[in-house]
């Protein structure tokens, strides 16, 4: 198990400045985007808006599920729903794309309720924001030495890490590997780029943040717009990345 009092992350960042190179193929709504240097893989997936907004916000979410972005793809794919993300990271790092970033699905679940709490209108953010989901249980629960996710699933010691101060009522969590940290900041620094959305890091993601729910541009949890949720959790190599973008 790993502990953040002792937590040795060997994510490095890069030091030197990735070229991306985009060839887009169109057929049947799809957008088909080649990225050089990135591990990303395209999927055939229907369920989304072709809509085009300007894109500010970037949300990241975990699945809650296992270690392979197929499943959740499937998942979404049989939800009858126009919900999802534009990419979902498998534990491995790989990127798996549904659809284009320029395009948009519902991934953040609000209400007029969620918005009113806070004296506010209800605005489209989903519209307007990017999701990427990684795919991790989130939580455990610790019973008799060992670690389980909220489905009961039996997780080993070395995919456990404890928050030196409990988020959200838990200490216990599944970790967030360093391949699907790397992913993350290639996104981030990619979609800085193109969209120039800002990707400074700001402690306020971790709750309910203003910032979010009005539309500010950043970088954000699923957390910052739902205090119900616990995606993503603040993982200190996670943090530790973002604080250096």
């Amino acid at each position: 198990m790993l502990k953040c009092s002792n937590y040795s992350n060997n994510f490095q960042k890069k030091k030197y400045k990735i070229i991306y190179i985009y060839i887009y193929i169109r057929e049947k709504n799809f957008e088909h985007t080649y990225i050089c240097g990135m591990n990303i893989r395209q999927i055939d997936f229907n369920d989304y808006y072709t809509g085009l907004n300007k894109k500010s916000q970037i949300y990241l979410h975990h699945t809650a599920g296992g270690p392979n972005a197929e499943s959740v793809w499937n998942w979404w794919s049989n939800d009858r729903g126009k919900i999802g993300t534009c990419v979902v990271i498998s534990q491995n790092g790989e990127i798996v794309q549904g659809f284009s970033s320029r395009y948009w699905a519902y991934h953040l679940g609000l209400r007029t309720g969620h918005f009113a709490a806070h004296g506010l209108p209800y605005k489209n953010l989903d519209k307007t924001s990017i999701g990427v989901e990684l795919c991790n249980w989130g939580w455990l629960t610790q019973r008799g030495g060992a670690f389980y996710t909220y489905t009961g699933h039996k997780l080993p010691a070395d995919r456990v890490i404890k928050l030196e101060e409990p988020y959200r009522g838990h200490e216990y969590w599944e970790a967030y590997t360093d391949e699907q940290i790397e992913s993350v900041r290639e996104l981030l620094e990619l979609w800085r780029d193109r969209y120039g959305i800002d990707v400074s890091y700001n402690d306020d993601i971790w709750g309910v943040s203003a910032r979010a729910l009005t539309g500010q541009g950043g970088v954000f949890t699923h957390n910052s717009v739902r205090p119900d949720k616990t995606d993503v959790y603040p993982h200190p190599g996670l943090i530790e990345m973002l604080k250096e973008l």
